[in-house]
């Protein structure tokens, strides 16, 4: 499986907006629709990617990269995403793993992310993948933070 992570162009746009996560997990992760405009509203700090597996798009993903932050986490993981038919193959975490590499070539000491909390969400994905919850709530989801710094 060689899983890349894909600028969005005109060549690929139609099928990250076309990705859907399974059901039950919609109330879990904004739509693409949505995420793909608030790319395009927020260009300036948005990192948007497609996710492709074997030259298929399989999900999305999308960074805040914000240095002038004010709250001092200018490093956010804002949308990751599966397409349902692809989900538990893998694509998440290699994905994941291709953006912190993106990061630490920035200087990224840590990456922030949220979930919702509640039976279906990715909490457990998140914490097998080194995120430890801050003990914050950001609109009642749950805070959580990687390091990155070199071990």
């Amino acid at each position: 499986m060689a899983v890349e992570l894909h600028e969005i162009t005109e060549d690929n746009v139609g099928d990250v907006f076309d990705l859907k996560v399974a059901p039950g997990q919609e109330e879990f992760v904004s739509t693409n629709p949505w995420s793909l405009a608030q790319a395009y509203a927020e260009r300036d700090i948005a990192w948007p990617r497609a996710i492709v597996a074997d030259g298929e798009v399989v999900g999305f993903l999308m960074l805040e990269i914000d240095p002038e932050e004010e709250n001092g986490r200018p490093y956010w993981l804002w949308r990751l995403m599966l397409d349902a038919a692809h989900q538990r193959q893998g694509h998440g975490g290699a994905a994941l793993a291709l953006a912190l590499e993106h990061l630490r070539s920035l200087g990224a000491e840590e990456l922030f992310t949220s979930w919702v909390p509640g039976e279906g969400s990715p909490e457990g994905f998140y914490l097998r993948l080194g995120f430890v919850p801050t003990g914050e709530l950001d609109d009642d989801e749950i805070v959580a933070r990687l390091d990155l710094s070199p071990t």
